[in-house]
């Protein structure tokens, strides 16, 4: 898909993220995992900043994400939750860091809209530092064989309304990028997964 096509799926989603910011569950899950950030924090595809409220007071953010929709509700959020971030309007498949620039990298539904995850993994593994920790919250194929079935029937669909592929292996894609898996905490059916992860030692 046209890269401007896929941001203007992701403009007319803003309202319906921003609403998804009050699930419980989701909530949770947020809070779960994002509690463990810690100092210098780069957040993928950061959407209307439903991570926010979860993170400790102490840390520094750089907010990315190519959505200015989404960017402009998140900026309220982190006013709102007085965080310290900075924001940046730009494509994370085409941005580039430092290697070693952050103690957190945070990807929560992200994954699923990248046109070469593999290669964004790496991307993230090299911008991570050696002692950083690398926290995901991403989608997949559910377990349950009939629902699997419906997914990868109606994946090419999905992704021409939404902008993301509902078929991925987040937890292979991750082994394959050789980053060390410490902890995986697994939802709906094997569909939803938090991840605890470190970047390669010799990134």
């Amino acid at each position: 898909m046209d890269k401007q096509r896929l941001i203007n799926i992701f403009d007319r989603q803003t309202t319906q993220y921003d609403q998804k910011r009050e699930d419980p569950k989701q909530q949770r899950w947020r809070q779960n995992l994002i509690g463990h950030a810690k100092g210098n924090v780069l957040e993928l595809a950061v959407g209307t900043g439903a991570n926010f409220p979860f993170y400790p007071p102490e840390v520094k953010i750089t907010a990315a994400d190519f959505s200015k929709a989404m960017i402009d509700k998140a900026r309220q959020a982190a006013t709102y939750h007085q965080l310290n971030a900075e924001f940046m309007c730009s494509d994370m498949e085409e941005i580039n860091f430092s290697d070693q620039s952050f103690d957190t990298i945070v990807s929560t539904l992200s994954f699923c809209s990248y046109k070469n995850p593999l290669r964004m993994l790496d991307k993230v593994n090299r911008w991570c530092k050696p002692d950083g920790v690398i926290l995901f919250m991403e989608h997949g194929l559910n377990s349950n064989f009939m629902v699997s079935v419906m997914q990868k029937a109606l994946n090419p669909l999905l992704y021409r309304v939404y902008g993301c592929y509902h078929t991925r292996d987040i937890i292979g894609l991750i082994q394959e990028s050789r980053m060390q898996i410490d902890k995986v905490e697994s939802h709906w059916l094997n569909m939803v997964h938090l991840i605890w992860a470190k970047p390669t030692i010799n990134n």
